[in-house]
């Protein structure tokens, strides 16, 4: 495999140092949590090597909270990005083709690519709402295609696939024997309503998701993989085997107890996002030079600026003079005047000054 770092990790805040971040609106998860408000015990934990599925009472505790999914369609892995990772490298073999909804996260371009494998992209134009086009899908798709690589709700751009949509894609991968991986990070966190978990609709579909992006648990890297068929199942442990045997048991101890009081926590989640988005609609609507989707789900969404602005300039007055930080559209394989704005990481204050420097920068660009 040919491995390149990828801008949005090479330019990412934890790379930078938060501590030279000051408005930082580039995160893509909720507010991170801090292990003394989550009353979670470990002192008696025995630090052996886990069960390399996971520890059993979690999964169960994920397939409990769906319909027709079961313990034994979970694999616990180290973030969705291990997830990704396995299943990727588990379906796809080099010169394979696979169709990836675009712009997307890096992880799930950039894998398959460094396979050898041809990805096939497949665009969300802001022009149509950032709305997937099901006729054009049908088009991508060859004799080589051997996968449908989809994110909802979406990152970058906050669009989520309502039924109808992800039930034709799902028809369509049945039609020609395709898998279809489905990021599901922000599930938890829709702005509206959340939709059903897309394995449960077909042995063909293997859903994604982790405690990172909706419960400000990045730091204990605990995401999962669903998935009812189980061939499928047997090679992704097979992968995860692997690739580090099983997951850190202080990891998947911390998550358990973690969900087992989910309840508590993702009330103030979900409040502190709405509160967020209603700021950023206001700032949005009142964006002369800004073309914007209002996002459906997840905590970000990806305006772009008016063609007039230098988007160089844009980013290094943002940066170096009002020390604030959003996604550049280049960490998504798209023009520099897209940005993703993080809503849900900062603080209102934080998010309204950032907001503010933005109006600042786009001000000192068209009318200096």
């Amino acid at each position: 495999m040919y491995y390149t770092r990828m801008p949005i990790e090479i330019e990412s805040p934890e790379m930078m140092g938060y501590q030279n971040v000051k408005y930082n609106l580039t995160e893509s998860s909720v507010f991170d949590a801090n292990i003394n408000d989550l009353n979670i015990d470990i002192k008696d934990l025995l630090l052996c090597y886990g069960n390399h599925i996971g520890k059993p009472e979690l999964c169960e505790l994920i397939a409990s909270e769906h319909n027709g999914i079961s313990a034994s369609n979970i694999l616990i892995t180290a973030g969705a990005a291990t997830a990704l990772f396995i299943a990727n490298t588990a379906l796809l073999e080099p010169n394979d083709e696979i169709i990836v909804m675009h712009p997307n996260y890096g992880t799930n371009i950039e894998t398959p690519r460094a396979m050898g494998c041809k990805v096939v992209l497949w665009s969300l134009n802001i022009e149509h709402n950032f709305r997937p086009d099901i006729e054009l899908l049908k088009t991508l798709i060859t004799s080589k295609t051997k996968l449908i690589s989809i994110t909802t709700p979406h990152n970058p751009t906050g669009m989520q696939l309502n039924h109808e949509e992800l039930n034709e894609i799902i028809a369509i991968a049945d039609r020609h024997n395709i898998y279809v991986l489905v990021d599901e990070t922000y599930r938890d966190i829709p702005l509206g309503n959340k939709n059903t978990i897309a394995a449960s609709l077909s042995e063909n579909i293997i859903s994604v998701s982790s405690l990172s992006k909706a419960y400000g648990l990045p730091g204990i890297r605990i995401g999962w993989i669903v998935c009812k068929n189980k061939i499928l199942m047997e090679k992704f442990l097979a992968a995860k085997e692997q690739i580090q045997i099983c997951n850190s048991v202080i990891d998947e101890e911390i998550a358990h107890q973690f969900l087992q009081q989910k309840q508590k926590f993702i009330i103030p989640i979900a409040n502190h996002l709405q509160s967020q988005f209603a700021i950023l609609k206001t700032w949005l609507q009142n964006q002369p030079n800004i073309s914007y989707v209002l996002p459906q789900g997840g905590c970000v969404c990806f305006p772009k600026l008016n063609e007039k602005i230098n988007a160089e300039k844009f980013y290094e007055i943002l940066n170096a003079k009002y020390g604030t930080y959003v996604g550049n559209g280049h960490w998504f394989e798209m023009d520099k005047h897209y940005m993703r704005v993080g809503f849900g990481w900062c603080s209102q204050n934080e998010l309204e000054v950032g907001l503010e420097a933005i109006n600042k920068t786009i001000s000192e660009l068209l009318f200096k």
